[in-house]
């Protein structure tokens, strides 16, 4: 199944899960137009009714049934009013649950898919379709009552037409039938491109806005700001084409509308024959809002090029990987091609110079990257072979640029093990010699980050980052330069530490680092020298120089 085909599913879901209120929002939406209609009907005839028994004197004058016509006004703009409050409220209200279940369901898409596409989407890009293409998304949802707005006021203005004659009735509904069919026209040719253009070059501009606020200091430092501000206005200006292309296209469509009633007004003019002037008045204004009744469906049009380039975009994000089922037997983690096996609680060095694959090796191993098959095993399972989720719950990560969230430290830390206690959470922040932070901070554990930790220093978040991976229950902890950027006397505290953990644990240790305080914790050493050009990993092993 497709990614766009899984989006489609999940959409049907949430449209049956909606059911009862897009019901509702149809009823009412239908309620709307035939209400509209028939008040503007009734309301022509009786003011040139009124109109016509003034002129012809008194007596008529006093025999005119006033009661009946201006009741009906009455009871119809009541029933359009109160029809239009529930038809918003019901359809908004459901689309806006449906989008709220919709996203968790897409980024648990994101977080399954293939390990490559996660790493090919920018931070920005994919907020900007989590949150500007779902909003898209919203659209289809709301006017999924227009097509029934529009029939009921062709019917509704259908049924006031024969009060003059048949032939004026049809006459309304061709022209009706033209101006939805040239707007759907002109919607194909003219909306959709536009709204497809429109919606990827603002996804274009919040992905380069994001990517720039971020880096905001370095822009400034290397004194490319103007290129940055050229660029952003070369986005803006993408947008604005975009924008003034689908305004254009509206304005096309608003005229086929405007077409359609001068059209269907022509129509009554010509077959009304002997009708009566309050006849005729009747039927001109109900052509004219019969054919406006179809105005919601017309912006589902204008909109439809919006829909479905955010149905794309979001698709993309839901390709599913290969299914893996296969789940490692033990935590023996082995590389044939070093004549390595290890289990824990054996400690590995991972080194090398700076761009040799080392990050790159152990993210395979962890399903964080494509893993290449032979390169290593799970539980004797080629690594390739074996499910994701079954591969990263052997490992407790840490990386080297640990994200944080803009929450509290408690919030951070939890996102390794949710149902971790206070007493838990302390142990592992003593663990990474951050409790004494943490307690002096007047909220504690409660305590905000700012954005990615922006209330910490370097060497607070990297030890935020390993009190995280302490948390979670995993045969293998993986540390990636887990102490740089600390001071000596600081790394030895949490070197000492992390040593008594592991013995405290049992875990396995895997660690990747220039420095030697670190790698003298292991009892071997592998080795990485580079990448080959199929992208496998070039390793040896060999006798750790110090062990503890």
């Amino acid at each position: 199944m497709t990614g766009v085909a899984r989006l489609k599913a999940l959409i049907r879901a949430q449209e049956r899960q909606q059911g009862g209120r897009l019901l509702t929002a149809a009823v009412t939406a239908a309620l709307v137009s035939a209400a509209a209609v028939l008040l503007l009907g009734v309301s022509g005839w009786f003011i040139t009714a009124s109109a016509l028994a003034g002129l012809a004197g008194a007596a008529v004058a006093h025999s005119f049934n006033f009661m009946v016509p201006s009741a009906l006004i009455r009871f119809f703009a009541i029933v359009r009013t109160g029809s239009r409050y529930a038809e918003r409220i019901t359809g908004h209200e459901a689309a806006l649950k449906a989008l709220a279940a919709l996203r968790p369901q897409l980024f648990e898409g994101i977080a399954r898919g293939p390990a490559t596409r996660a790493l090919a989407l920018a931070g920005g890009e994919a907020s900007s379709r989590m949150v500007q293409d779902v909003d898209a998304i919203q659209n289809r949802f709301v006017r999924l009552s227009a097509p029934w707005g529009a029939a009921a006021g062709l019917i509704a203005g259908l049924g006031l037409a024969l009060l003059t004659g048949w032939t004026t009735a049809v006459a309304i509904a061709a022209a009706s039938a033209l101006g939805v069919l040239a707007a759907a026209l002109v919607g194909r040719w003219l909306a959709e491109p536009a709204g497809r253009a429109g919606q990827a070059a603002s996804g274009d501009l919040k992905t380069d806005c994001a990517a720039f606020a971020a880096a905001a200091p370095e822009l400034q430092a290397y004194g490319v700001k103007a290129w940055a501000v050229e660029r952003l206005a070369e986005r803006g200006a993408a947008l604005e084409r975009a924008t003034e292309r689908l305004a254009s296209a509206s304005g096309w469509i608003m005229l086929t509308q405007s077409a359609a009633m001068a059209l269907a007004v022509a129509g009554v003019v010509a077959t009304a024959g002997a009708a009566t002037p309050p006849l005729i008045a009747l039927a001109i204004l109900a052509a004219v809002v019969t054919v406006e009744s179809a105005s919601a469906l017309l912006t589902a049009i204008r909109h439809n090029g919006a829909v479905e380039a955010a149905m794309e975009r979001l698709g993309e994000l839901l390709e599913e990987a290969p299914a893996l089922s296969v789940a490692p037997a033990s935590s023996t983690l082995a590389l044939p091609s070093a004549s390595l096996s290890l289990t824990p609680p054996q400690r590995l060095a991972v080194t090398g110079p700076s761009g040799a694959g080392k990050t790159t090796l152990i993210e395979r191993w962890m399903h964080l990257r494509a893993p290449l098959p032979g390169e290593a095993t799970l539980g004797q399972i080629d690594a390739a072979a074996t499910a994701p989720d079954a591969a990263r719950a052997l490992f407790a990560y840490a990386p080297q640029q640990a994200v944080l969230l803009a929450g509290s430290v408690r919030e951070n830390l939890k996102l390794a093990l949710p149902g971790a206690d206070d007493e838990a959470l302390w142990a592992a922040l003593d663990d990474a010699d951050l409790a004494d932070r943490v307690r002096a901070a007047p909220a504690g554990l409660n305590a905000p980050l700012g954005e990615n930790g922006a209330r910490l220093s370097g060497g607070e978040r990297r030890r935020l980052g390993l009190a995280r991976a302490y948390l979670r229950p995993a045969p293998w902890l993986v540390l990636d330069e887990p102490t740089e950027g600390l001071d000596p006397v600081t790394e030895a505290r949490v070197l000492e530490r992390l040593a008594a953990r592991l013995a405290r644990t049992g875990q396995g240790l895997i660690l990747v680092s220039h420095r030697p305080a670190p790698l003298a914790l292991c009892d071997r050493r592998l080795a990485v020298t580079g990448l080959s050009a199929s992208g496998a990993v070039q390793m040896s092993l060999k006798e750790a120089q110090a062990t503890i």
